[in-house]
């Protein structure tokens, strides 16, 4: 006989039964319960609201159980640990269930409350997690004091060079000790990020180049000479780049770097420039090719250190470690950022890690941008929401490619900003 989990996913339950299961009123074991009403809150539009409400008052003790519990569901987990949902008693079990994923724990270190700071600093798991500790480092609940105990752990703990439970790891998993010290910044955040990854590294094997979306998505088409037009990509006929030097990509030249060939105001004559410049299709069509010859390392190298050409591609790298390795990069300006914020061929991953990073939390119009992003994960959105204006908020409300839930709450919050004296009705 099917669980009465399956039926409600398949819509096999009558109505009466479905608003019973939205109350928690069916007869089974509380942990299918949970999942029921977890999964109406999010894939139900007429009884969601209900379902939201019953689980926010739902029996203490089996709530427990379900989030210090490695087998249940993704989903579940996922809906307790969402910033909106959490409830402060669970948050030390779900810290330390080995199935609640870790991105999950970092939009909350780097954003909680003080009562979720105060959880995750007794948590053990975050104590053995460079990535948690980073993030809650920037949570701005945090006081000074604790902050300079943060980074005290995370040397004492040897996050800043290879642990000894990477002893076993092969020679090749870590960047070779340099004989001074690095050279500039990029150097430095490069080599941190190197040893604080490279069990992943060494974990990715030698993942080509996969961008989101595919390879040709984005890549614009260029008039060729004689009228008709072609496409810039990998397989295009353009200036090869030796990709031994990854991280030392040539100068531009001034009138090149303000933007794309013909745009900036040239110091040579113009016929010159046709032969030493690259037009904007070319360039990609070049850094396409360079970056594909390239192992994960070199493309995390290329990340911190290339040209912002090169990171616009790299951002879509399916390989998570790399995307987010342009984010790391100490050339990145927050124009990049803001565009990076708005593309849907982009992992949910660099979204999600793009308002943890202070500076670029701090910008309006990154902020914007990933709010009105249908790809960025709801939860991040939603904690975004309360930092919109007014007009954006209005915006938002008709926006139709972001989610219901979304459209729902912009439009009370732009309410309530309208007439901050009068109480919404919800």
């Amino acid at each position: 006989m099917p669980r009465m989990i399956d039926l409600v996913r398949s819509s096999a339950v009558p109505a009466n039964l479905m608003q019973a299961a939205a109350r928690g009123a069916l007869s089974v074991p509380p942990a299918e319960m949970i999942e029921i009403l977890v999964h109406l809150a999010n894939h139900n539009k007429i009884f969601g609201q209900t379902a939201r409400m019953t689980l926010a008052g739902w029996d203490e003790k089996s709530s427990l159980a379900a989030a210090a519990d490695p087998a249940t569901p993704r989903e579940v987990l996922d809906y307790l640990s969402a910033a909106e949902n959490l409830r402060p008693h669970l948050l030390p079990a779900l810290l330390e269930n080995p199935s609640v994923a870790e991105e999950t724990l970092m939009t909350l270190a780097a954003s909680g409350t003080r009562e979720v700071v105060g959880a995750m600093l007794q948590s053990r798991r975050a104590q053995q997690s460079s990535s948690l500790l980073n993030a809650l480092a920037s949570n701005p609940n945090v006081t000074p004091g604790e902050c300079t105990e943060l980074h005290q752990r995370l040397k004492a703990a040897g996050f800043e060079e290879p642990s000894r439970e990477n002893a076993a790891l092969p020679p090749a998993a870590f960047p070779a000790a340099p004989a001074s010290a690095p050279a500039d910044e990029a150097d430095q955040v490069l080599a941190a990020f190197l040893v604080e990854h490279a069990k992943e590294i060494v974990a990715e094997g030698e993942k080509p180049f996969q961008p989101i979306g595919g390879i040709y998505e984005g890549v614009e088409a260029a008039p060729a000479e004689g009228g008709t037009f072609q496409t810039a990509t990998a397989e295009a006929p353009v200036a090869e780049v030796e990709p031994a030097q990854p991280c030392a990509p040539a100068p531009k030249p001034a009138s090149v770097a303000a933007g794309p060939a013909g745009t900036g105001h040239a110091a040579a004559p113009a016929k010159l420039q046709r032969k030493t410049h690259l037009s904007h299709q070319e360039e990609r069509g070049s850094a396409l090719q360079k970056i594909s010859k390239l192992d994960i390392k070199g493309r995390i190298q290329l990340a911190m250190k290339g040209t912002k050409e090169e990171r616009s591609l790299l951002v879509r790298d399916g390989t998570k470690l790399v995307a987010l390795a342009v984010l790391d990069s100490p050339k990145i300006t927050d124009g990049e950022v803001e565009k990076f914020a708005s593309q849907k061929n982009v992992l949910e991953a660099v979204l999600r890690t793009i308002p943890m990073k202070r500076r670029f939390a701090k910008n309006y119009a990154v902020v914007r941008n990933l709010v009105f992003n249908p790809r960025t994960p709801m939860d991040v959105s939603l904690g975004l929401m309360k930092n919109l204006l007014i007009g954006d908020l209005r915006n938002l409300s008709s926006n139709k490619e972001v989610s219901e839930t979304i459209r729902k709450l912009a439009l009370k919050m732009f309410k309530q900003k309208s007439d901050p004296t009068k109480k919404s009705s919800g």
